[in-house]
């Protein structure tokens, strides 16, 4: 099947592409193009006019500053995935780049294209939920005159395909901290196996302190409207040691923050995917402080 007829500009600034959402009432962004073309040559949706973002050199490319991991919105995920800042700075990013798709996938899509389209199946947005990451938007106002705002992904994930992002806004730029000596990433998925999407995400991140947790980010994904944060989780684990007891009581009370929307299809029912979810977060702190290596 074919995409309906559309207009076709392509930007060479950011200004430039923000000027002509600005003009042209419907139009979309473009970059990769591994979600939208889909999408328009299904006619799952219908486009005036596709906006081509992927020449702008300044949404590209990956930078480490002041405990400050910055990576543009267009830097694709096999870039991701051969970038040795990336790799030192942020182990779980790193890792995660590796199992998105295949390498045609991985050598067009981008981190912006991926978190824009919120995708529920995602790795990213769990992951960078977890790193505590920051995105940057530019609207229509312009970085001098407050067009720039900054979204948390706590706050920027709304709902399936459902972002914080305004009709004339792009995403620009991906921030997040760098891990700490003390600190240990991992995310663990159960994929399935025709896409490699998740069928259940976990990422975690914790710190750890003489043997002692003294803090740690959760998050699940892949079965919920948006990657969720586990408090309970967080809580049972912060002030113990990470031995198996402790991490198995700790990842068992997922079931407290997952509410009752959770997805369920013909491939893995809800209650099995919330059985999963456990697992998962079992399996990603295991991995992240070294016990499954010897026990």
């Amino acid at each position: 099947m074919f995409a309906t007829k559309f207009d076709y500009q392509k930007a060479s600034s950011v200004s430039e592409a923000i000027q002509l959402l600005a003009s042209n009432p419907g139009a979309k962004i473009i970059a990769g193009g591994h979600s939208l073309l889909p999408m328009m040559k299904l006619r799952l949706t219908s486009i005036l006019m596709l906006i081509d973002i992927g020449g702008i050199e300044e949404m590209r490319g990956i930078s480490v500053a002041n405990g400050i991991l910055r990576i543009g919105a267009l830097t694709t995920h096999a870039e991701i995935a051969d970038s040795h800042d990336v790799k030192d700075n942020a182990g779980i990013l790193w890792e995660t780049a590796y199992g998105i798709g295949d390498p045609q996938v991985r050598n067009r899509g981008t981190i912006g294209g991926n978190i824009s389209h919120a995708d529920p199946a995602s790795d990213l947005p769990t992951v960078l939920k977890v790193m505590d990451a920051k995105f940057t938007i530019q609207g229509t106002g312009g970085i001098m005159r407050g067009g720039s705002r900054t979204v948390s992904a706590d706050d920027f994930f709304l709902g399936p395909f459902e972002t914080a992002l305004g009709e004339n806004e792009i995403l620009t730029t991906i921030e997040m901290p760098v891990l700490a000596a003390n600190q240990h990433a991992e995310y663990a998925k159960m994929a399935h196996p025709a896409t490699s999407f998740a069928v259940v995400g976990a990422g975690i991140v914790v710190t750890v302190e003489n043997n002692i947790c003294t803090a740690a980010r959760v998050a699940v994904g892949g079965f919920t409207p948006i990657p969720t944060r586990g408090p309970s989780v967080e809580q049972a684990l912060v002030g113990k040691e990470l031995n198996e007891e402790n991490i198995v009581a700790a990842t068992s009370l997922i079931h407290n923050d997952l509410g009752s929307d959770v997805f369920g299809d013909v491939f893995a029912s809800a209650e099995y995917r919330q059985a999963m979810a456990a697992i998962e977060l079992k399996h990603a702190i295991y991995h992240a402080t070294g016990f499954a290596h010897h026990n």
